[in-house]
């Protein structure tokens, strides 16, 4: 103004029309040059909410800073209209300076002598808090070129979101949202009068009016507020006297850390932001608290997981990283939802449903469970009790191990966890050898996220999907089609209904509710992974219990440790339509009504039926705990077999032998001293191993 005036008395009219352009070229070239820095505005918490929209995980951006994203649509209009009144009367008239209030600002200074009223509009406070500066003349003229910035690239609403985001409330706190969950504990979309008020009033000396440190001087702060805006706003006198009586908060809410190992896991995965997840806050809640006793009540350094899934849109409902992720002496802090661990047998469901799918069985089937060798693997079952012939059904229940090798053993290790690796599941091999027949007991990583992708195919359509976590994700095409067929799927959950529920539970007739739930345990080696798997027409809850450095946990198991905790998550879940899911039984022929070859799977009855006649397959020479003799350094023998279905496979020390498979007889040289372990399989499934011994000519007298 002084400048156009002095243009004025020294060039004229021209003179002033010659420097209101050079002005305005000149801001539009700065404006260019130095645009405003948002850096401040953009770099705000990562937050991740439940299902309904509650907050459940908030992280700090610098310093340990809480800055809440806000929009105009989230705050309460009360709060707008009490800011504008007493902050900035003409902030929707003015265009980011106030040439009223700085005229009346330096009027008032001239004639008192010193700063009497300050002229700082909200757009000018915006841009002060979008670059801090001390607070000096040539900072202020730098806000004014910088609020006239502002005003030009933002509207109006635009401008007050980025105030509502960064004005300072105390603390850690930025951002109107960071300010009212912490102090009203709820969002800001939704304020009475006298928290209104605090909240314009807290930005102007956060650390003074502090309520949580200073409510005194806050409270005196707040009713000048009152006083000042009541007319203005039109707020009645009875609610403004209500407001003026009110308390100001003492302490701060808690801000909620549920389901922290998604939250961290979204974030490294580039999701931050606003992450709106699937999570049910309540159940979230409830199985936090739930699984922190359990795993207390096995052993003080003992962790737990837990994964529940809706069945259907694969939506993850519960998402339990650990025990307690705060934690160290548990390692709370790992997330044994990824963690790569042995599955015990919670495997055996799919390797009996794919002996189904091609024929080689029937839930009904007979198998033999007793003391057997698979080349030079004895598999032995839990507690080393064998129940002689008994069905499929009976040993898939019992969670039987010489069952279920043998029936992988028909299938091929290979090729049952090539078929799941390829339809999606997660399992990783130890080494570089290929699988193994202790894949069924648990010999492959996986993760409790990969078990339960399994079991919800296995509860729904049949096919692998990823689980979802964020409402809005896209849909994600299958790798590959059913992994076991619908008829097969209704068999396999039929048979693990069958399983007796924990010992802790109430008889189903003393239940409140009772639901029928396919569920699986397991116990990987040495005790170190106890799991849980089950669902019902809903739901698909998978539970891991164990230590996160993988120290064995002696007597915990899947049974006694991880399907106690399983059961207590379907205690917490909707019925749904259990009632109609267990009205589908799948193929339930009694073991009179099978077909000959389905009946029996190692049995000689079978093996007659395949034309191998009457004996069972043996090894004639050498018989076992022989010792032979080397000539001259080498033994040529001929291994002969009795028995059994031809063609025949040999092995020696477990590596097969080139032979001609039709005959029951072939040569072998033993090279040097040792034992041998000599292995022949027939057709039928049938394996006998002996052992054998070479030594020298002088150590055999």
């Amino acid at each position: 103004m002084l400048a156009t005036l002095w243009a004025y008395r020294k060039w004229g009219l021209a003179g002033v029309a010659g420097l209101f352009f050079a002005l305005i070229a000149g801001f539009f070239i700065l404006d260019h040059l130095y645009p405003p820095n948002l850096t401040r505005y953009e770099n705000t918490s990562d937050e991740m909410h439940a299902a309904d929209g509650r907050l459940m995980r908030l992280f700090n951006v610098e310093d340990g800073l809480i800055r809440r994203q806000v929009s105009f649509e989230e705050v309460d209009p009360l709060y707008i209209h009490m800011l504008v009144a007493y902050e900035d009367k003409r902030f929707f008239d003015h265009a980011g300076v106030d040439i009223f209030a700085l005229g009346r600002a330096l009027w008032q200074a001239v004639r008192h002598g010193e700063i009497v009223s300050g002229a700082s509009t909200l757009t000018m406070q915006t841009a002060r808090l979008l670059e801090p500066r001390p607070r000096t003349l040539s900072s202020k003229l730098i806000e004014m070129f910088r609020a006239l910035q502002l005003e030009r690239q933002f509207t109006k609403r635009e401008i007050l979101e980025i105030y509502l985001t960064l004005a300072p409330y105390g603390g850690n706190l930025e951002g109107i949202k960071a300010a009212s969950e912490a102090y009203f504990g709820h969002e800001a979309a939704r304020l009475t009068p006298d928290e209104a008020a605090l909240l314009v009033i807290l930005p102007q000396s956060p650390t003074r009016l502090r309520p949580d440190r200073r409510a005194e001087s806050a409270r005196e702060a707040r009713n000048k507020v009152l006083h000042r805006v009541a007319d203005d706003i039109g707020l009645a006198p009875d609610l403004r006297d209500l407001a003026l009586a009110a308390p100001v908060p003492n302490a701060r809410h808690e801000i909620p850390v549920l389901a922290p190992h998604l939250a961290v896991r979204l974030v490294l995965d580039g999701l931050g932001g606003q992450m709106d997840t699937t999570l049910d806050y309540g159940l979230q809640r409830q199985l936090e608290r739930l699984v922190k006793v359990r795993a207390s009540d096995v052993h003080a350094r003992a962790s737990a997981a837990v994964l529940v899934v809706h069945n259907e849109s694969r939506r993850v409902l519960a998402y339990v990283g650990s025990a307690d992720f705060g934690d160290t002496d548990r390692r709370g802090y790992v997330d044994m939802v990824t963690a790569m661990r042995s599955p015990g047998s919670t495997l055996k469901p799919f390797i009996y449903g794919m002996a189904i799918d091609r024929g080689l069985v029937h839930a009904e089937t007979h198998v033999r469970d007793e003391p057997r060798s698979f080349g030079n693997y004895a598999p032995g079952n839990f507690m080393d009790r064998h129940y002689g012939e008994i069905s499929i059904r009976e040993a898939l229940v019992r969670s039987l191990n010489v069952p279920a090798v043998a029936v992988l053993d028909r299938i091929g290790p290979v090729a049952f966890t090539e078929e799941l690796r390829e339809a999606g599941a997660m399992l990783r091999l130890p080494g570089t050898e290929p699988a193994g027949l202790a894949v069924a007991l648990g010999g492959v990583g996986t993760s409790l996220e990969s078990l339960t992708e399994l079991y919800s195919a296995l509860a729904s359509d049949g096919v692998l999907r990823p689980l979802v976590y964020l409402v809005d994700a896209p849909a994600v095409i299958p790798v590959k089609g059913e992994i076991m067929s619908a008829g097969t799927r209704q068999t396999i959950g039929n048979m693990l209904s069958d399983a007796r529920p924990p010992e802790d539970r109430l008889p189903e007739a003393y239940q409140k509710r009772s639901r029928p739930v396919a569920y699986k345990t397991g116990t990987s080696y040495g005790f170190r992974d106890a799991w849980a798997v089950g669902y019902d027409a809903d739901y698909t809850v998978a539970v891991w219990v164990g230590r996160a450095d993988g120290t064995p946990l002696p007597g915990q198991f899947g049974a006694g440790t991880a399907a106690p905790i399983l059961f207590d998550v379907f205690d917490r879940l909707p019925t749904g339509d259990a009632a109609e899911w267990a009205r589908t039984p799948g193929d339930r022929r009694a073991f009179a009504d099978l077909p000959p070859a389905l009946k029996y799977f190692d049995r000689p009855e079978r093996l007659m039926l395949a034309g191998a006649g009457h004996e069972r397959l043996d090894i004639a020479f050498p018989r076992d705990g022989s010792v032979l003799e080397l000539k001259d350094g080498s033994l040529s023998l001929a291994l002969e077999a009795n028995g059994g279905v031809r063609p025949l496979q040999w092995f020696v020390d477990g590596k097969p032998l080139m032979s001609n498979r039709w005959s029951r007889q072939i040569s072998y040289t033993l090279e040097s001293e040792g034992f041998y372990h000599l292995t022949v399989k027939d057709a039928g499934g049938q394996s006998v191993t002996v052992q054998v011994r070479a030594v020298s000519p002088a150590r055999s007298r």
